[in-house]
């Protein structure tokens, strides 16, 4: 197979933990005779500083005309620091999110028999953790009118969102749920909010249409209470926008550390694959990123397109890695750590 896939490195370590990717995807092509052709495209800070757009339309021609997209993270202190700054590396990614139709970002959160003691929750109530959220991307309150009023006193976000978003989401939930174990919840506050009785009552409807499915709804706050508790009770999720974000960096800490969970974000036509940590501009240059997250985040475009064996070299690679502590100093023992390169190259050497 040939693939054309579009490399958006972005800001911090993201040029390192991409990088890493690389080398490994390529490991894994070679192996299995596929051909990657990797088309660089700048987003972020590095864009802004570039051209002063963050997600610029030759990036956004580049993505749409290419097979997937491989991200790394985007962000600066520069642009946090600043409330006042009119233009910022997260407008980017919303853009790219909405142009390219990624309607629906799916996060797995599981966990790995050599890692269990490095969570901050106990091993027995995080043992057998496999669930996934997929997380509505492109509507509610992120994307609904904003702005000030009474002489900038008054701030307001609105949460709007259509049935047919809702179905979209929910029926990628009800077909992985399909794949697993037959078990679906849906999150919300339809207590309280008019958007989440309209996700509840959509997803009601269409529970007729998967009868297998066993389907739970759950308000947000007693599901973030519950997966600090009892995550293995917990298969797959769908929820809308902001609960979405909030829950799914909760789940990120249960496996140990966030440079391992990865990410995709699908749409009709293609899709992006990033891990769920931000830019850690702390890190830029130290070689010791953990660059696992963005290579299981190639695994899982591997897996997208249908190719499954190449998706499980690289899971057995990087589990073996874990278990012979080829890691970065944010799961190492007594100090003996590797550099993200390092990691990288061990991880391409073994498949």
């Amino acid at each position: 197979m040939k693939l054309n896939i579009a490399l958006l490195a972005g800001d911090g370590i993201g040029p390192e933990v991409i990088a890493q990717a690389v080398k490994v995807a390529d490991a894994v092509a070679k192996k299995f005779n596929h051909e990657l052709n990797w088309r660089p495209a700048l987003t972020g800070a590095a864009a802004i500083d570039a051209v002063g757009e963050p997600y610029p339309d030759a990036t956004h021609e580049i993505c749409a005309t290419s097979d997937a997209v491989l991200f790394g993270a985007i962000g600066h202190p520069r642009f946090d620091n600043d409330p006042t700054a009119k233009v910022r590396p997260e407008q980017g990614l919303l853009k790219m999110r909405k142009k390219l139709g990624l309607f629906a970002n799916v996060r797995p959160t599981f966990t790995f028999a050599s890692l269990l003691d490095k969570s901050p929750l106990k091993r027995e109530r995080i043992e057998g953790t496999d669930l996934v959220f997929l997380r509505e991307l492109t509507g509610g309150i992120y994307f609904g009118e904003k702005g000030r009023r009474d002489a900038g006193e008054t701030a307001f976000d609105n949460c709007v969102y259509t049935r047919a978003e809702v179905q979209r989401l929910a029926k990628k939930g009800f077909e992985l749920a399909m794949k697993r174990s037959k078990k679906l919840c849906c999150v919300d506050k339809a207590n309280v909010l008019e958007t989440s009785r309209l996700w509840r009552e959509t997803v009601q409807a269409m529970e007729k249409e998967y009868p297998e499915v066993t389907v739970s709804y759950e308000f947000v706050d007693a599901v973030a209470m519950r997966l600090v508790q009892w995550p293995n009770s917990y298969d797959v999720l769908i929820t809308e926008n902001l609960f979405g974000d909030i829950l799914t960096d909760e789940a990120s800490v249960i496996s140990g550390s966030l440079g391992l969970m990865p990410s995709a974000s699908l749409g009709a036509n293609i899709g992006l694959f990033e891990p769920i940590h931000g830019s850690y501009p702390q890190a830029t240059g130290l070689n010791i990123a953990n660059p696992m997250a963005t290579i299981l985040s190639a695994a899982m475009m591997f897996e997208n397109f249908g190719l499954l064996e190449e998706g499980k070299a690289i899971r057995e690679a990087v589990n073996s890695a874990l278990e012979k502590g080829i890691v970065t100093q944010d799961l190492a023992e007594d100090n003996l750590s590797y550099g993200t390169a390092e990691v990288g190259d061990w991880l391409a050497k073994s498949i």
